[in-house]
């Protein structure tokens, strides 16, 4: 696999376990929010193992249908595409 591609998918996931853990210290402190669609965004892009750890160790936006869902969906996209890319 080219090392681009996994240099950005290590940044990109840091990014989003990391937007997770500030958006939920935000949400306990009644600051400013990180958007949902930039959460789920980051996800979209390839940090989607990142936002889904970082929902399930900082116990953020689990209750939410659309993050139950849809973050779990672009891990198994983002996996699929890079087995398909690396032995298909």
């Amino acid at each position: 696999m080219n090392d681009t591609i996994l240099l950005y998918l290590l940044a990109i996931n840091i990014i989003a376990f990391a937007a997770y853990g500030i958006d939920k210290y935000k949400a306990q402190k009644n600051m400013w929010r990180i958007p949902e669609k930039t959460l789920l965004g980051l996800a979209a892009v390839g940090g989607a193992l990142g936002a889904y750890m970082g929902m399930n160790m900082f116990r953020h936006k689990t209750k939410h249908l659309s993050f139950k869902i849809l973050v779990p969906l672009c891990l198994i996209v983002w996996v699929a595409a890079l087995l398909y890319w690396q032995f298909g």
